[in-house]
């Protein structure tokens, strides 16, 4: 079922502002900026090790992420983790009764397909499942 962690998404108010500590003071390498329309965020990845840090930048007020940075300001948002077959997953945890945001995959950065959990069933942490893009 899950394969590793994908990433963790860290919320920010300003990429170009938060994209130099761990591009430069971090050694990570930076795999660039894209905006997901669906998601109402810009996101820049830089990848450690077999994972990445997702940070993500609202582009609207009305964005998940803009309320989020409202409530609780910059810090972790989300954990990701690899799956390979998302609606199975998904399918898997539904009959298991776990509570689920999405029960149907979406789009996500760099082509991927994504659902998240609810933090009610995941112990309080946003939860996102991720399969790769083909």
């Amino acid at each position: 079922m899950t394969k590793k962690i994908n990433h963790i998404g860290i919320a920010v108010k300003s990429l170009e502002a938060s994209i130099p500590f761990y591009r430069d003071m971090m050694g990570m390498e930076f795999e660039g900026t894209e905006e997901v329309a669906e998601q109402k965020v810009k996101v820049a990845f830089l990848v450690v090790g077999e994972s990445r840090i997702e940070l993500l930048e609202p582009t609207s007020e009305d964005s998940p992420v803009a309320k989020f940075l409202e409530k609780n300001g910059e810090g972790v948002h989300h954990m990701a983790y690899q799956v390979e077959n998302l609606e199975a997953t998904l399918a898997d945890l539904k009959a298991k009764g776990v509570r689920l945001i999405d029960e149907v995959p979406r789009s996500g950065a760099h082509g991927s397909r994504i659902a998240f959990l609810h933090p009610k069933a995941t112990g309080s942490v946003l939860t996102e499942l991720c399969e790769a893009g083909h």
